[in-house]
């Protein structure tokens, strides 16, 4: 059996973990993570993250976002739910509506969508439920190469 302590470090570790969708990448199916993520590339699903999620400028993504902070430079068609910081960068495009505790606006990010800021969002939930509140494995991704 771990001890708090133990745990406690182990799950320090796990939302220290970063993970990168290189340039060139294209992913089709949903993430989760623990930790930070990065993306370059292309992803068609969703991506649920308990740390921060950044987008890079040529960075394609269409489905919804949930993290604890983002920064945004490239695309999403999607909804955008951030508990704590959101950064739209000088060349963001979002298309979909944004939930944020707090958010910056480079001037040149475009944002077409409806903003609610200062709201109590839930808690970030990692790996999915069926309705019998049963947690269902998560398969893997297709990844390709473009």
């Amino acid at each position: 059996m771990l001890t708090s302590k133990e745990q406690k470090r182990a799950a320090d570790e796990i939302s220290n973990s970063s993970n990168t969708i290189g340039k060139g990448t294209y992913l089709e199916g949903n993430i989760e993570t623990y930790g930070n993520i990065r993306i370059e590339g292309k992803v068609t699903g969703n991506i649920k993250s308990k740390s921060k999620v950044a987008l890079g400028h040529q960075s394609h993504v269409q489905g919804n976002i949930i993290a604890q902070n983002a920064d945004i430079e490239g695309e999403v068609k999607g909804k955008i739910e951030i508990t704590e910081l959101l950064v739209l960068k000088a060349t963001a495009i979002i298309n979909g509506d944004i939930v944020t505790g707090k958010m910056v606006v480079e001037p040149g990010a475009v944002f077409n969508g409806s903003c609610k800021m200062g709201a109590a969002i839930k808690d970030i939930k990692i790996g999915a439920e069926n309705n019998n509140g049963v947690t269902r494995s998560i398969t893997q991704p297709e990844i390709k190469t473009v």
